[in-house]
């Protein structure tokens, strides 16, 4: 499923098929830490790191935060 995916967005996406998962899996966590109140481990299981500490620095490379952070800002500037 992934790999037609990329087939089909390849010509929108920048970079390796690396980056476009990685970007891919940060948006799917952005999504659950606005919508759940899942714990950072589970989201970070849930989108395909083994470790939450990788998962966050990944998260902070990506987004300039940690999930965290981001998940509070995200709920404050919904309201």
């Amino acid at each position: 499923m992934l790999a037609a995916r990329w087939s089909r967005d390849s010509a929108a996406a920048a970079g390796s098929p690396g980056a476009y998962l990685t970007r891919w899996r940060m948006d799917l966590a952005s999504v659950r830490l606005r919508d759940t109140d899942d714990p950072v481990e589970t989201i970070s299981a849930a989108v395909g790191y083994s470790s939450s500490h990788a998962f966050s620095r990944a998260f902070r490379r990506a987004h300039g935060m940690t999930p965290g952070e981001h998940r509070a800002r995200l709920r404050s500037s919904s309201h």
